[in-house]
């Protein structure tokens, strides 16, 4: 479960490790009801996110991009 404050007796990086487990947890139920629903797009988006989830936990890639390495957003509010 994700948990909004950080607990005093875990480290930051056990928090982010148990966030990102779950996240992929999620991720994998979600790409189940996608692909029952026939969304390809949607399938192929969650499966995108779940790699990269996959990725930050085994430490084969960061948990952010730094602001300015990222393209800009353009019309989408955020």
């Amino acid at each position: 479960m994700v948990v909004s404050a950080q607990n005093s007796s875990q480290s930051r990086g056990e928090q982010t490790s148990e966030n990102l487990a779950y996240i992929r947890q999620m991720l994998a139920e979600l790409r189940i009801v996608a692909e029952r629903e026939g969304a390809d797009m949607l399938c192929y988006l969650i499966e995108m996110a779940y790699i990269e989830a996959g990725d930050i936990q085994n430490g084969r890639r960061k948990l952010s991009v730094g602001h300015n390495q990222r393209n800009p957003s353009r019309g989408v509010p955020i």
